[in-house]
This record gives structure tokens, C-alpha cells and sequence, in this order.
């Protein structure tokens, strides 16, 4: 019997990550999702049920001490040692490629194996060359990501190429989190007829998913289109073009989903916060600095202040003038009178 899982359809209070997760199923050259918060929010939970809702159902997690060879593949060794010939021995990326591969703490993970997994999340393919062996094969799936940003966070590099970024609330209100543990309680206590209850809406979000994949190479990806989000992009102080890349892509599938036959503002809008919390960039400190003063400003300051206070405003690093004692006392010269 196979493993039933929590719905998707049925978590509680996620909506927007619900949609960026859809979205990156819709169409995966997006680049992945990397969800922020603390234990115990439902981020596997979420994870899963995206699962359910591609056509292979496919759920590969990824443990934190996974090697290179387990994770890219690597040389069939029985094959080398029975046969005398060298075979590609499949990795974690073959596996995962038609559903999902679910990244826990990625922060906690190597550097350089965590640019592996976002070279072949981008591309749609694992190509590896190690061993004596050349091989190349699909690995077109959804990477998910998760982090909790108190135990380290992600170098700017590999943050950056995440696609879409988006943070869970620690601190739900209390009828949402009395509605979570409500349908946990449910589910544990009888799977099959939870699935029961919320099947119609779980097929509703799985064919939604499917129609929006199939419509989406028929949505232009239009100048105008771009040319609005390359203005915010530049508003936002993006480095690179990686925004505005996903950005688009991010509008048509949301214009997929949506069953709109062309990106409008209402994608771009939607998508924006996705895109840009991980990329965005604070005011400069040059922005924030006042304007310098002119002559006129600095007349100003001049008459405003003290006579002791413009006493010290001599060239820069100059002290003001002090009394200096000689140890010689001189009488004042006295004037004589006229006759």
C-alpha cells in the first residue's frame, strides 16, 4: 500500500508559499524554492504535497551527509569489477528528476554541493564526468529548500540562485494554529478518510498545476512585459540579471495559472515579493547621506553659531588659539600728554 501523505491543499495559512511552489512546478527552469522559518512549521509537509501533484509523484529528500558520487553519480563499481567496463551508476539527481528534491538546512550543506544542485535545478540536466565516466542524463525537477537562518545563513552567491525566496510566520494566530493541530489530529487518526474529505480539492489543485504546464509555452514572454520588470529590478538595486530572468519567467507561469492567454501586471505584481526578498538591496549609504552644503548654507551655520564655536573652525586639523602664559609681566605703554 503505498504512503499516504498530508495534502497540500489542506495546510493550513500558506497560501502564498502554496503558489510559489506551484508555480515552480509549473515550470522548474524557475529555479527552485528556499523557505525560511524554524522547526516545525510543515516545510517537509509542504514539500510532499507539492510531490503528489506532478504526474511521476516523485519525492527524493536529500540528507544533509550525502556525497558527491550518491548525490551527481558515479562509476558502477560491481559492473567494473564483474564486466571489465565502466557503467554510470545513477545519483540522487536521476531519481529525482519528473518530481521533487527536498533539501533540508541547505544552509548547513557544503558550498560546492549545493552549487551542483542549483547548476542542475537551472538546467534540467546532470552531466558528470568522473571516474572514467561520461555520462549525461535528465534531472529536470523541483528543488525545494529549506532553512532555519538561526543556525547560518546561505553566501549571497548561492542565495541569489534560489529562483523564489520566501519566509514562513513563526508566530501564527491562535485559530489558525488551533485549525493546524484540528486537521493533524484528524489525518493521524484516519488517513484514508482525511484524503476522502479533501480529494476534490487536491484534484482541483493538481489538474490547475497540470493545465497551467501545458499552456505555458503559448504565453509570450512580451517586451513590454520585460521592460517593467527590468525598471524594478533597477529600482531594487538587483546585482545581475538572475531577477529579472526568474521574474519573467515567474509572470508567465502565474499568467499559466491564472488560464490568462498573456502576462499582465497582475503576474508581475504577484511574483515580486518571490523574487525580490532575497535580491533586494537597501538604500545606499550615499542616498541616505544629507546633500552638501553650499555657500550659502555654510553663511548660514557661520551667524548661527558662537563666537567660540566658529573660533575653532579653522583649516582641518588646526586647534584654536590658546592663551600662553611668558612668565614676564609687561605694564601697558602710557601715552604721554599733549603740552
Amino acid at each position: 500500500m503505498p504512503e499516504q501523505h498530508f495534502p497540500l491543499a489542506a495546510v493550513v495559512g500558506t497560501e502564498d508559499l502554496k503558489l510559489a511552489l506551484c508555480l515552480a512546478a509549473i515550470d522548474p527552469a524557475i529555479g527552485g524554492v528556499l523557505i525560511e522559518g524554524p522547526r516545525g512549521m510543515a516545510k517537509s509537509t509542504l514539500a510532499r504535497g507539492l510531490a503528489d501533484l506532478l504526474e511521476s509523484g516523485t519525492f527524493v529528500n536529500l540528507p544533509l551527509g550525502a556525497s558527491e558520487e550518491r548525490i551527481v553519480g558515479t562509476l558502477d563499481l560491481d559492473a567494473a569489477l564483474s564486466e571489465g567496463r565502466a557503467r554510470f551508476s545513477p545519483g540522487l539527481l536521476a531519481k529525482a528528476d519528473g518530481g521533487v528534491l527536498y533539501v533540508d538546512e541547505v544552509n548547513l550543506l557544503p558550498d560546492h554541493l549545493v552549487d551542483l544542485l542549483l547548476d542542475a535545478a537551472a538546467s534540467g540536466v546532470n552531466h558528470v564526468e568522473r571516474d572514467g565516466v561520461s555520462h549525461r542524463h535528465a534531472a529536470r525537477f523541483v528543488l525545494i529548500g529549506t532553512m532555519n537562518t538561526e543556525e547560518g545563513e546561505l553566501r549571497p552567491q548561492l542565495l541569489d540562485r534560489f529562483g523564489l525566496n520566501l519566509s514562513l510566520d513563526a508566530q501564527p494566530q491562535p485559530a489558525q494554529r488551533a485549525e493546524i493541530v484540528r486537521r493533524r489530529l484528524a489525518f493521524d487518526a484516519d488517513p484514508a478518510a482525511f484524503l476522502r474529505d479533501w480529494q476534490e480539492h487536491q484534484v482541483a489543485l493538481r489538474e490547475g498545476c497540470q493545465a497551467a504546464r501545458q499552456r505555458l509555452a503559448s504565453i509570450p514572454l512580451t517586451d513590454t512585459a520585460l521592460a517593467e520588470i527590468s525598471q524594478r529590478c533597477f529600482a531594487a538595486r538587483v546585482d545581475g540579471m538572475r531577477a529579472d530572468l526568474v521574474w519573467l519567467r515567474s509572470a508567465r507561469a502565474h499568467a499559466a495559472w491564472r488560464a490568462a492567454a498573456a502576462i499582465e501586471t497582475i503576474d508581475i505584481d504577484a511574483v515580486e515579493d518571490f523574487v525580490l526578498r532575497h535580491r533586494r538591496h537597501a538604500e545606499s549609504a550615499a542616498d541616505q547621506s544629507p546633500q552638501q552644503d553650499g555657500p550659502a548654507d555654510k553663511q548660514e551655520d557661520s551667524q548661527s553659531q558662537s563666537p567660540s564655536e566658529q573660533q575653532g573652525q579653522g583649516q582641518w586639523g588646526e586647534l584654536p588659539p590658546q592663551p600662553q602664559a611668558t612668565g614676564v609681566r609687561r605694564d601697558p605703554p602710557r601715552w604721554s600728554k599733549k603740552p
